[in-house]
């Protein structure tokens, strides 16, 4: 039997959104596993252009880059130490032509690839529905989930010509039980559910096992910036009465890739300290 640091060995991996938060933690857990890992994201610390792509994206964006927390090649750097390749690129998964050309470049330059992991997302927009900006329904729409399909489209060919392939799109707690005030967020997650079901089916006859992963109320960057009072009242409705870590997702993932869950797939995996059960 492999030990879990040669569960992933010899395998390449691209994971979006993965300059700070859960995308961060599942590259770093992926290379531990073995994989070389290519970091993808809107924010690179070396990039100029920054500043103008995170006022692209909106306030979370924003701030995250003005309190420089953006670890996109640093992440590269720590992987590179396991021993493992990797690099960081600049990807905007809205954008096609930009998908399309990284996603030949990792394949170019590896030979193939094996594993994607949709994470890059927005969930800054929270208001109730009078109040809902269109600019930014539209922009949570083609980040979560046009983005994910944008990723899955480009990396398919690959995947399918070598007859193997792992897919990871993350949902949210919000996309199966609503969200007060999330009402593009939670309908993007909730999309990315059925997304991820119809591409399982595709996948199944090409080797391509495709999941989703259902994140609670994990302790990221993001989540510590919020409201305290209202992150304890999400929090009291966990089982646990307390956050997730970003490594219990990430844990999670490597597990979906590897060969031990060769035989799942389309199901949406709840990592959410049962908050969607009946806690009192």
């Amino acid at each position: 039997m492999s030990s879990w640091n040669e569960l992933l060995k010899g395998r390449v991996a691209v994971v979006t959104g993965a300059s700070r938060g859960l995308g961060r933690q599942d590259a770093l857990a992926l290379a531990e596993a073995g994989a070389d890992v290519v970091i993808t994201d809107i924010l690179i610390e070396s990039d100029a252009s920054s500043k103008e792509a995170a006022k692209k994206y909106g306030p979370l964006s924003q701030v995250m880059q003005l309190t420089n927390v953006v670890y996109a090649e640093k992440t590269a750097e720590e992987i590179r130490a396991m021993g493992r390749i990797s690099f960081a690129v600049k990807m905007d998964v809205t954008d096609k032509t930009q998908v399309g050309e990284v996603f030949k470049r990792v394949k170019d330059e590896f030979g193939k690839i094996d594993i994607l992991v949709n994470n890059a997302g927005t969930l800054d927009h929270v208001s109730q529905i009078e109040n809902q900006n269109d600019d930014l329904w539209e922009r949570d729409l083609r980040v979560n989930l046009t983005g994910a399909y944008n990723c899955t489209k480009a990396v398919w060919p690959y995947m399918k010509e070598q007859g193997f392939g792992r897919i990871i799109n993350m949902s949210s707690v919000a996309g199966t039980l609503g969200g007060f005030g999330q009402a593009s967020y939670s309908a993007t997650k909730g999309g990315i559910l059925s997304f991820t079901k119809s591409m399982a089916l595709e996948g199944a006859r090409h080797g391509i096992n495709v999941n989703a992963i259902v994140p609670g109320i994990i302790a990221t960057e993001a989540f510590r910036m919020g409201n305290p009072k209202m992150n304890q009242r999400m929090i009291e409705r966990t089982a646990f009465k307390h956050p997730g870590e970003p490594e219990d997702i990430a844990n999670a993932i490597v597990f979906l890739c590897s060969d031990k869950a060769k035989y799942i797939t389309g199901v949406g995996l709840p990592v959410s300290g049962g908050i969607e059960l009946f806690t009192f």
